[in-house]
């Protein structure tokens, strides 16, 4: 096949799959076979696409052979007597959905706006609470973001058949607990909307600082992670932690050509060139923070801020140094601090403890730290041996550091992560 088709099959299949999917899932009353029918549009293209030529409109010609395939489901499989009575009342109706007005209108306003909500409630099926939590980044990253599997495994360095397996697993849990293809009301929605941002997050994360392998980031699923809570706040622009998860991983994702240096190594923040810094990416967080706080405001509930909202208000506070020294430290401790009343955990205090430090001493923050070295939450957490490290080193106790950052090193995957602890345990010996 040639690479220009192949490349343009897949840009298209990932801005378009989500809507496919999700379209197929309000016909079908079935996500796991709309995804699986949707992969058969997929694979006609692949069949027809480099012999035939591009259609003029590749979406619109995937969403009709994709719905056509679903309708010719319907009619032949041997479906249960209830079911059958469910949707043959509506099968006149639902073949009325692949007439050509509808998908030579993709665009105009109605179809934009059910299109839009066919999404969100993909993306709510796909990190449904009756799935774990590696079967909802999975099933995301597949069915919302597009991915094949194969793209899933390297992203995790797993094997294909185990991530393979873990989709069909999660989609046989979906359809044998019939998750309903709606959005979900009241508490409900608050419980799953929280599982869509932790998702979200988890991915953006393992982009952001990758637990393992040669790579500090994988730009590529900190791509997928912004371009899906950007999606997230098309469809809930009234939700603050929506805007407040946006607006952290954009002011994050701002350093990304200044976390790594000409030789691919990690560059820590304070040692950054923040002229590197993407000044438009900055510029989007602080509107979307500006919005969550807003927002937050209009709630009037007592609560404040949310947990990514206070995340990102601490990350705004870097963006907005423009030198390391200018970073307002004693704001940043004060925001952990309302972080660990709203999200209590040991991370959030060993993070206050660094903030701490840097405004008021060393030896502040090596109080804290010496108070979490017995946290079972934190026992394979590298991070708190190489907080700990940076602490005595600061206050001179470089036998103490030397054997920390070693320490740490040894605790993590991440090949570029080790070579930076075992750098700076080696500048304590001089």
């Amino acid at each position: 096949m040639n690479q220009d088709t192949h490349r343009a099959i897949t840009t298209v299949w990932r801005q378009e799959s989500a809507k496919i999917i999700g379209a197929l899932s309000r016909l079908t009353r079935d996500v796991p076979l709309a995804e699986e029918l949707a992969q058969d549009a997929l694979v006609a293209a692949l069949e027809t696409w480099p012999s035939q030529g591009l259609p003029d409109k590749p979406a619109a010609w995937l969403m009709t052979t994709a719905k056509h395939r679903a309708l010719d489901r319907l009619r032949h499989v041997k479906l249960s007597g209830d079911k059958l009575e469910q949707l043959g009342h509506e099968l006149d109706a639902r073949e009325a959905m692949i007439v050509p007005d509808f998908v030579d209108h993709l665009d105009d306003d109605r179809a934009a706006r059910e299109i839009g909500d066919d999404v969100l409630r993909l993306m709510f099926c796909a990190c449904h609470p009756v799935l774990n939590l590696e079967a909802r980044v999975a099933l995301t990253l597949k069915m919302v973001a597009g991915l094949t599997t194969a793209e899933i495994a390297r992203a995790y360095l797993q094997s294909e058949p185990t991530v393979a397996q873990r989709l069909v697993r999660a989609k046989r849990t979906l359809g044998d607990a019939q998750v309903p293809f709606e959005l979900p009301r009241g508490e409900a929605l608050t419980e799953r909307l929280a599982a869509v941002l932790e998702v979200l997050y988890l991915i953006f994360n393992e982009g952001y600082a990758a637990t393992s392998g040669e790579r500090w980031i994988r730009q590529d699923l900190c791509d997928e992670a912004l371009r899906l809570a950007r999606m997230l706040v098309k469809l809930a622009p009234r939700e603050s932690e929506v805007q407040g998860l946006l607006a952290l991983m954009e002011l994050q994702a701002s350093r990304a050509a200044a976390r790594v240096d000409a030789q691919g190594q990690a560059v820590l923040l304070l040692e950054q060139d923040r002229t590197q810094w993407d000044a438009a990416s900055i510029e989007r967080g602080l509107v979307a923070l500006a919005a969550a706080d807003r927002l937050a405001m209009e709630a009037d509930d007592g609560q404040g801020l949310g947990p990514y909202a206070l995340q990102a208000a601490i990350a705004a506070c870097h963006a907005r140094a423009r030198r390391a020294e200018d970073t307002e430290w004693t704001r940043i401790a004060a925001l952990y601090e309302a972080l660990a009343i709203r999200q209590p955990s040991p991370v959030v205090e060993l993070n206050r403890a660094v903030a701490l430090s840097m405004a008021f001493g060393p030896a502040v923050g090596l109080e804290i730290v010496d108070r979490l070295m017995d946290e079972p939450a934190l026992k394979q957490y590298h991070w708190l041996p190489s907080v700990r490290a940076d602490l005595l080193a600061k206050l001179g106790r470089s036998a103490e550091a030397k054997e920390e950052f070693e320490r740490a090193a040894a605790m993590t995957a991440n090949e570029r992560e080790k070579e930076l602890l075992l750098k700076r345990a080696r500048e304590q010996g001089h």
